[in-house]
C-alpha cells in the first residue's frame, strides 16, 4: 500500500511539473514592458536564490566541493548554462512577442531532434519505427516551413538548443536541483551586472516600475525552481517510462493556449505540420511502450527460469561454477532492467531530459 501512494503522489508531482511548464506561457506577458534580455537576467539571479533556499533546507552541500575540483565537469556545466540562456531567452522573447504555438513546437520535436543527435553524434543504432518516426519529423518541418513561409526557426532552435542542453546534462550526471544552482552559478555575475547596468542607465524596468510589477520579476525565480523540484520529486517515485510520456502534457498546454488563448493563426498547413510531428510521436511513444513491455517480459521469463534452476552449481569447462541468479548468463551480458530506457538509442526519451521552460 506504501509503495501504491508513493507511485500516486509521484505521478501527482510529475502532472503538476508539467502542467506548470505548460501554462508558464501565462506568466511572462505579466512581466511587459520588460523585454526578453531583461526577463532571463533576473529570472537567473533569482533563481540561484531559490534554489539556494532549497539546497539549505535539504542540506545537500558535498556537490560543491567534488565540482570545483572537476575541471572538465565545471566546462560542461558553462556549456549547460550557455545553451539554457539561449533556450529560456528565446521562448521568453516568443511568448511576449504571439509566437506561442511555435514556441510549442519546439518542444514537440525535441524528442525526434535528440534521436537524431545521438545518431549523428554518439553513433547510436535505431529501430526501424524510429527512422520512421524521424524520417515524418523531417517531412512535418518541410509542410511547416511552406506553411509560414520561412523555417520554423523559433522551434529548431528551441529544439536543438534543449537537446543539447540534455545531451550535456547527460554527461555531466547531477541531480536537477544541483545542476540549476551550478548553471545559475555560472549566470549569476553576467546576469546581475546586466541588471545594474540597466538601473545605472535608467532603462530598468525594476527600479522604475511599481512595487508589484518588482515582485513578479522576483517571482520568476519561483516559477523556475517550484516546477523543477516537482519533477525531481517526481523522478524518484515512478517509472520514467510514466514521466517520458508525461512529458508531452506541456507542449499540449501550450499549443492549447497559443490557439485558444492568444488565438494565434493556424492554417491548414500549419495544422497538417502538427499533425505529422503527433503522428511521429505517436509512433516513438508505441515502439517505446512495446520495447519496454518486451524487455519486460524478457526479465521475468529470466527470473523464472533462475528459479526454476537446480540449487547446485554446475561445473563449467574452466571449473568454474555459475550459480542460479548470477549477473552474466546468456553468453556473459547482462539482462538490462526493464525500466532502463535510453534517450536517444532504442527506448523512450529520458524525461530528465524534457524539463520544458
Amino acid at each position: 500500500m506504501e509503495g501504491k501512494n508513493e507511485q500516486r503522489a509521484g505521478l501527482l508531482y510529475g502532472i503538476g511539473a508539467y502542467v506548470m511548464w505548460g501554462l508558464v506561457p501565462l506568466f511572462w506577458p505579466l512581466l511587459k514592458p520588460s523585454g526578453a534580455i531583461e526577463i532571463l537576467a533576473h529570472r537567473m539571479v533569482w533563481s540561484l536564490g531559490v534554489v539556494t533556499i532549497a539546497l539549505l533546507a535539504v542540506r545537500r552541500w558535498a556537490w560543491i566541493g567534488e565540482l570545483v575540483r572537476d575541471r572538465r565537469k565545471l566546462a560542461l556545466i558553462s556549456v549547460a548554462a550557455a545553451t539554457i540562456t539561449v533556450n529560456w531567452g528565446l521562448y521568453i522573447w516568443a511568448v511576449n512577442n504571439g509566437q506561442v504555438v511555435e514556441a510549442s513546437l519546439g518542444y514537440f520535436i525535441n524528442p525526434l531532434v535528440t534521436i537524431a543527435m545521438g545518431v549523428l553524434l554518439l553513433g547510436e543504432r535505431l529501430r526501424p519505427v524510429q527512422w520512421v518516426a524521424v524520417a515524418t519529423g523531417l517531412a512535418a518541418v518541410l509542410v511547416l516551413a511552406i506553411g509560414y513561409g520561412r523555417p520554423p526557426w523559433i522551434s529548431l532552435v528551441l529544439a536543438f538548443s534543449f537537446a543539447t542542453y540534455g545531451l550535456v546534462k547527460k554527461k555531466v550526471n547531477m541531480g536537477g536541483l544541483e545542476s540549476l544552482a551550478a548553471e545559475t552559478a555560472v549566470l549569476f555575475v553576467p546576469a546581475l551586472g546586466f541588471l545594474l547596468w540597466l538601473a545605472a542607465t535608467g532603462k530598468s524596468t525594476f527600479t522604475a516600475g511599481e512595487t508589484g510589477h518588482g515582485f513578479l520579476l522576483a517571482a520568476t525565480g519561483i516559477v523556475t525552481a517550484i516546477p523543477l523540484i516537482c519533477f525531481g520529486a517526481a523522478a524518484v517515485r515512478v517509472p520514467l517510462s510514466t514521466l517520458g510520456l508525461l512529458q508531452y502534457l506541456a507542449p499540449i498546454f501550450q499549443f492549447g493556449l497559443g490557439v485558444v488563448y492568444f488565438k494565434e493563426s493556424m492554417p491548414p498547413e500549419r495544422w497538417a505540420g502538427f499533425a505529422l510531428v503527433w503522428l511521429a510521436l505517436s509512433l516513438l511513444t508505441w515502439d517505446a511502450l512495446r520495447t519496454a513491455r518486451r524487455n519486460r517480459a524478457l526479465a521475468v521469463k529470466l527470473l523464472a527460469t533462475a528459479a526454476a534452476a537446480p540449487a547446485t552449481a554446475t561445473p563449467t569447462p574452466e571449473g568454474a561454477a555459475i550459480l542460479p541468479g548470477d549477473a552474466a548468463p546468456l553468453g556473459g551480458t547482462t539482462t538490462p532492467a526493464p525500466e532502463a530506457a535510453t534517450t536517444t538509442g532504442t527506448e523512450a526519451p529520458n524525461p530528465t531530459q524534457q524539463k520544458i521552460t
